[in-house]
């Protein structure tokens, strides 16, 4: 288990947004914790200096292209990228530096997982240099899949059958706790041992984090096999309760 970095743009801009405010619909509603005046490439020359390595790249709408090529040109290879990513542009992004694409809403279309657009995204890039977003919301005590920016509930629920089902067909998944995304009040722990317990490949959690010891947190609940991002928390993001020092030791603890 280690922490792996991020990267959200916003606007153009690295931001951190509580990500339940995030919509196309009402603008005024969005919730910034953090506006950067620092490119992208400077974070991830960051990254890459500390062997930060695993992290991903989030486009939050559209306007973000410029950014995000950016910080892959100053470390190739080294981040994953998501947010539009479909079968006509994942190549693209692959062949500008990223390790991997990370998809949700060509996948999850219209509510249900659509087996066939999978299929052939998998058949594009490779199952190996493919990570599936399942960032999910509670609702009736159960964790559903949300898309286009985390606004809309699917009927696909993050439960052991439906990630054996889609492990067949990419190297990992991401999940941000939407409910938590942003807020820096603790990760939800919940679905971290749920995650822990049903995913049957490498799986990084995102949401929620308010310091270092959410980290050992993470590490029992999911069994030592739930990687972490920590966001808003982080200080190079504005945050006070974590810093950049503080994952790169719990990093070289953890990975000896």
């Amino acid at each position: 288990m280690k922490i792996r970095p991020c990267i959200d743009i916003h606007a153009g801009k690295v931001k951190q947004i509580v990500g339940s405010t995030l919509s196309d619909a009402d603008k005024a509603q969005l919730s910034e914790n953090f506006v950067s005046e620092k490119s992208p490439g400077f974070y991830a020359h960051l990254f890459k200096k500390h062997g930060l390595t695993g992290g991903h790249i989030i486009m939050l709408g559209p306007g973000n292209e410029e950014a995000a090529l950016e910080a892959l040109s100053t470390w190739p290879l080294g981040m994953q990228i998501g947010g539009g990513i479909n079968l006509d542009n994942a190549r693209f992004w692959l062949e500008k530096g990223a390790s991997h694409v990370i998809v949700t809403s060509f996948v999850f279309y219209k509510g249900h997982i659509d087996m066939e657009r999978l299929k052939r995204l998998t058949g594009r890039v490779g199952k190996e240099r493919l990570v599936l977003d399942l960032s999910c919301r509670k609702r009736e005590g159960r964790y559903f899949v949300v898309t286009d920016r985390w606004q809309n509930f699917t009927k696909e629920e993050i439960k052991k059958e439906t990630l054996e089902k889609l492990s067949g067909y990419c190297s990992e998944f991401l999940v941000h706790g939407v409910d938590v995304e942003g807020k820096c009040q603790g990760v939800d722990l919940e679905l971290v041992k749920l995650l822990g317990e049903i995913s049957p490949i490498p799986t990084t959690y995102a949401g929620g984090a308010k310091s270092i010891e959410d980290a050992y947190k993470v590490k029992e609940r999911g069994r030592e096999r739930i990687d972490l991002t920590i966001g808003s928390a982080l200080d190079i993001f504005g945050g006070q309760g974590v810093t950049l020092e503080e994952i790169v030791q719990f990093n070289r603890e953890a990975l000896g």
